[in-house]
């Protein structure tokens, strides 16, 4: 049995996502610039997923979580 390609990505953004969130649980010790990446691919990864099993909601929210995530890349390079 052969693990579809897609779920290989949404298992990788869902690990990208809970480390990043982990990550800044850890507040002062790790620097954002390392945390927002992470977030961004597993906000990519789950996006993608979502098209694939073509989920209208889970769209539309993966959609809002990389724009706010690409916002807070923005101002933190400000």
């Amino acid at each position: 049995m052969m693990i579809n390609i897609y779920k290989i990505i949404a298992i990788i953004g869902l690990i990208s996502i809970i480390i990043g969130t982990f990550m800044i649980s850890l507040s002062g010790r790790t620097k954002r610039k390392y945390i927002y990446p992470l977030l961004l691919i597993g906000g990519v990864g789950l996006l993608i997923y979502s098209i694939y099993i073509n989920d209208l909601i889970f769209i539309i929210l993966q959609t809002a979580y990389i724009l706010i995530v690409i916002y807070d890349i923005i101002k933190l390079k400000k």
